[in-house]
């Protein structure tokens, strides 16, 4: 078992962080010790790092609670699961255009103003 520092040490989140997605139901097997404090399985650290990456690819906490209550009712909804992760790859993918098209202008931009030698804000 592991205590909420070593688990913001091996997630990188703060331990309000890990306590607010407590407290959003979003770890719902974590166990607690007779004093009531946090323990951690190595599951429960592996779901925070699925927690992590959903949640900075775009996805809401919302629906990351959805996703969670789906794996807690087990394999019937397998098919569910795998639609909601396809719909959030397609977000995924559709955010990775945008930031291409972005990237690309910048580029661009900074290769005009090594060209001309200035490199300041256009008015």
């Amino acid at each position: 078992m592991y205590t909420i520092k070593q688990v913001a040490q091996q997630t990188g989140l703060t331990a309000h962080t890990i306590r607010y997605y407590d407290r959003e139901g979003l770890i719902p097997l974590l166990t607690r010790s007779e004093n009531g404090i946090r323990q951690f399985s190595q599951d429960d650290i592996d779901w925070i790092n699925l927690i992590c990456c959903l949640k900075n690819s775009g996805m809401s906490i919302q629906t990351i609670k959805e996703f969670m209550q789906l794996c807690l009712d087990g394999e019937a909804t397998g098919e569910e699961r795998k639609a909601l992760l396809m719909e959030h790859r397609k977000h995924i993918l559709e955010q990775m255009d945008v930031l291409r098209d972005s990237l690309s202008i910048v580029d661009y931009k900074i290769s005009h103003y090594q060209e001309i030698g200035i490199f300041h804000l256009h008015r």
